[in-house]
């Protein structure tokens, strides 16, 4: 894994549009909270992941008690929860805890899936 450092950085809903919809590179949202001693363990990893994922992707964190919105609209019923956004669309989404290489791996196959790839030009 590279050990270069990315910032791992907080997600509010009034930025949602600008920092995922818009953006031009996938984003890693993690769904956490302060009181979530599972979700705590995972920051490590997480920056971890985030040093191997490198410019290709973003990482961002949403607290759920501070934007249950967001929380809402994905659906998130247990946390950590983590979905890989593309623009518009969300390509996965899986819960618990898992190691940095695990999180890389996730990310990684979810970006390479055949109807994730964009189409070929004519």
């Amino acid at each position: 894994m590279k050990t270069e450092t990315h910032d791992v950085l907080p997600l509010r809903a009034d930025h949602f549009q600008a920092e995922v919809l818009e953006n031009s590179r996938p984003v890693l949202i993690d769904f956490w909270a302060p009181w979530c001693g599972p979700c705590r363990m995972l920051k490590p990893m997480l920056q971890e992941a985030a040093s191997a994922l490198g410019d290709a992707v973003d990482v961002r964190t949403v607290n759920v008690d501070e934007e249950p919105g967001l929380a809402q609209a994905f659906h998130v019923q247990g946390i950590p929860y983590f979905v890989v956004m593309q623009g518009n669309r969300a390509l996965t989404g899986w819960s618990g805890v898992a190691p940095a290489a695990e999180i890389v791996r996730r990310v990684q196959t979810a970006l390479a899936a055949p109807e994730n790839s964009p189409a070929p030009a004519p």
